[in-house]
C-alpha cells in the first residue's frame, strides 16, 4: 500500500484484456466524508463507454458492479497489503467494495489516511467489465479504537458484511464485538492462533447464538480433502456396516514440544468435532490434557452405551506445528475389526485400510492443499448457512468445555 503512487482520479481508459483486472481509479481522502465522496466520483466521472470496433461506442463499466462488503481488520499494514493482493484476485469472480483497515500510532493524535481504488475486469470480449472497489484506511489515535464508526458509514447499505480477520481477533474486546455487530459473515483462520488456539474457539463458537453471525474458518475449510477422504472409505459396500461401531479415534499432528498450550491443535480438534457432529456421537468426556512425556490430550465420546476414547498426540515432523499428520479410526463389528488410516500431501490425500489385518487396496486423491485466495472464494461462494461448519463449530466447543489453563502460553490475551 505504502509503494502505491498517489493519483487523483481517472488512471486508465484503455481497453482491457479479459480476465486482467485493470485500475481505473484511484484517489486520496483523509476523513470519512471525503472517503464517500470520492467513491461517489468514481462512477460519475470514469467513462462508461468505449470505441466499439465497428464504430459507435459499446459499454465498458458495470457501475457499483458490487455483490457484498468484504471488510479486512489487517492490524498491521504488510497483512493489508498481503490481503488486497488476494482480494484484487478476486474482482472479475466476487466484485466487492472491499475495505482494508490496518492501525498505527494508537497513542498519537486521531487522523486516517485512506487510497481509494477501482479495479475492473473484462469478463469476455464485447461484455461489461465488472468492477470492485478497495479502500485502504489507515487509522491512528483515537480513530483507530473506534474502527466500527469508520467501517459503518463506508458500507453499502443492503449489501451481505463479510469480515475478514487474518490475525487473531479479541472476542472479548469491545472494539471487536462493535464490529462484529456490523458483520453477516465472520471469516479467520484459527490454525493461526497463539498457544492452542482452543480459548479462541471456544469464545468464537458462542457467537453465532450472541451475534446472529454466520462462520467459516478456513482451518476448516482446509479440512475438506481428509473429510471426503474418509468418507469414501465406507462408500464400499462392505465395510459401509463397520460405520456405526467406532471404537476408537487418533489424531497426530506437528509439534516441536509435547508441552500442553504451546501447539495450536484447532486443525487436530476439527477432525475430531466433525466426526463427532457427523456421526452424531456425543462428548461424554471434555478434552484433557496427557500428562506423561508423550503429551498431547485425550477425551471421550459417546454412542449410545458404547465410549469411544479420543488421543491427539504431538509428533515431531517437517510440516508447521499443529499441522494434521493422520488420521486413524478403528471399528470393530462382530469380532472384526477394520482400520482406516489417512495421511495428506501436498497435492493430495493417501487412504489406507485393512480388515483383521488384511490390507485393502491404498486409495489416493488427488486434492491440492488450497491457498488462502482459494479459501477466501469459496468461503465467499458458500451458501448463507454452512451447516458441516456449523455443526463442526458446535463439537469443538463441547469438546474444550471448560479446560483448565485453556488457550495455554500467550493464548488468554
Amino acid at each position: 500500500m505504502s509503494g502505491d503512487r498517489a493519483h487523483d482520479g481517472v488512471v486508465s481508459t484503455e481497453p482491457a484484456v479479459p480476465g486482467q483486472p485493470v485500475l481505473r481509479w484511484a484517489s486520496r481522502a483523509h476523513d470519512i466524508p471525503e472517503v464517500g465522496r470520492e467513491l461517489d466520483r468514481i462512477w460519475s466521472t470514469v467513462s462508461l463507454t468505449a470505441a466499439a470496433p465497428e464504430g459507435g461506442v459499446e459499454r465498458r463499466i458495470a457501475a457499483r458492479s458490487s455483490v457484498m462488503n468484504l471488510v479486512v481488520i489487517a492490524g498491521r499494514s504488510e497483512v493489508g497489503e498481503r490481503a488486497a493482493s488476494i482480494v484484487g484476485g478476486l474482482t472479475g469472480r466476487h466484485p466487492s467494495r472491499a475495505l482494508i483497515v490496518s492501525q498505527a500510532d494508537p497513542d498519537g493524535p486521531a487522523w486516517l489516511d485512506a487510497q481509494i481504488h477501482a479495479h475492473c475486469v473484462l469478463p469476455s470480449p464485447g461484455a461489461p467489465e465488472t468492477c470492485s472497489e478497495l479502500v485502504f484506511l489507515t487509522v491512528g489515535g483515537g480513530t483507530g479504537q473506534h474502527l466500527a464508526g469508520v467501517v459503518a458509514p463506508l458500507l453499502i447499505h443492503d449489501l451481505p458484511v463479510a469480515i475478514w480477520w487474518p490475525h487473531e481477533p479479541r472476542f472479548e474486546s469491545a472494539q471487536t464485538r462493535d464490529l462484529l455487530t456490523l458483520a453477516d459473515r465472520l471469516l479467520v483462520d484459527g490454525s493461526g492462533w497463539a498457544g492452542d488456539g482452543l480459548l479462541r474457539l471456544r469464545q468464537m463458537a458462542a457467537l453465532p447464538n450472541q451475534l446472529r453471525l454466520e462462520i467459516t474458518d478456513f482451518a476448516l475449510v482446509r479440512q475438506a480433502r481428509w473429510r471426503e477422504a474418509l468418507a469414501s472409505t465406507f462408500d464400499r459396500p462392505a465395510l459401509l456396516p463397520y460405520l456405526g461401531s467406532l471404537r476408537s479415534i487418533v489424531v497426530r499432528y506437528a509439534a516441536r514440544t509435547t508441552t500442553v498450550g504451546r501447539t495450536n491443535v484447532v486443525k487436530p480438534l476439527y477432525h475430531v468435532a466433525w466426526l463427532a457432529a457427523r456421526l452424531g456421537l456425543a462428548i461424554d468426556r471434555p478434552l484433557r490434557p496427557v500428562g506423561d512425556e508423550a503429551g498431547g490430550y485425550r477425551t471421550e465420546l459417546r454412542a449410545r452405551s458404547r465410549r469411544v476414547p479420543v488421543a491427539l498426540l504431538p509428533a515431531e515432523a517437517d510440516s508447521p506445528p499443529g499441522t494434521t499428520l493422520a488420521v486413524d479410526l478403528r471399528c470393530e463389528r462382530r469380532g472384526s475389526a477394520l482400520e482406516v488410516g489417512v495421511s495428506a500431501m501436498a497435492e493430495g490425500v493417501i487412504v489406507r485400510a485393512s480388515v483383521d489385518g488384511e490390507a485393502m487396496p491404498e486409495r489416493r486423491f488427488h486434492a491440492p492443499r488450497q491457498r488462502e485466495s482459494d479459501l477466501l472464494a469459496q468461503a465467499i461462494d458458500e451458501s448463507a448457512h454452512d451447516h458441516v461448519g456449523a455443526a463442526a463449530l458446535r463439537a469443538a466447543a463441547a469438546l474444550i468445555g471448560d479446560l483448565p489453563g485453556t488457550g495455554g502460553r500467550g493464548g488468554a490475551h
